[in-house]
């Protein structure tokens, strides 16, 4: 009984091995490397720099702040042995204060910055899929698999052509669009 099992599995497992070798012979594979489209694409490049241009008035903001935490500790370890009692307490409630005005500016800005960075990392995914499909399409390829990959030659990879087509789409859609009138 054993026998016969192992002897139709072996079979099994021949038949499908063939028919998929068969099968891959006939088919047109390609790899892309999604993560490097996702870091390495103009579009990813624009849009870390609108978020960097976009926080940077809150991050300026942050670090304001924490020039005058330093600022009030210094003052409160040079000159609070000689302050009175209420003039230490209210310079003490100050540094708590900052402390939490700190924290909680630190803690919204990150709360923020990674909603934005999750945005555009959706539209980007967006840009990069629609990227694959084009060049899949104008090559006949069958198959693009992009994650789970253990190796894969240098022939089949087509993330240097996914990251020309988003450089050719940020060209086109630059000459697409209307220039402002030069001022006389």
């Amino acid at each position: 009984m054993i026998r016969k099992l192992l002897i139709i599995s072996g079979c099994v497992i021949g038949s499908f091995l063939l028919s998929s070798s068969v099968y891959a012979q006939g088919s047109k594979m390609a790899v892309v490397n999604v993560a490097k489209a996702l870091e390495e694409s103009p579009q990813a490049i624009a849009a870390n720099k609108r978020l960097e241009l976009e926080f940077a008035p809150r991050n300026k903001a942050l670090i304001n702040l924490r020039k005058k935490l330093r600022r009030y500790e210094d003052r409160l370890a040079k000159q609070g042995m000689q302050m009175s009692e209420s003039q230490l307490r209210k310079l003490e409630r100050n540094v708590r204060d900052t402390k939490r005005e700190i924290r909680r500016a630190q803690e919204d800005y990150r709360e923020d910055l990674n909603i934005r960075r999750n945005e555009e990392l959706r539209k980007l995914q967006k840009r990069v899929k629609r990227a694959i499909i084009r060049v899949a399409s104008k090559n006949n390829y069958d198959i693009v698999v992009g994650e789970g990959v253990l190796y894969s030659s240098k022939k089949v990879d087509i993330t240097d052509e996914i990251l020309k087509a988003l450089s050719d789409e940020l060209k086109n859609v630059k000459s697409a669009s209307p220039k402002a009138p030069a001022i006389k």
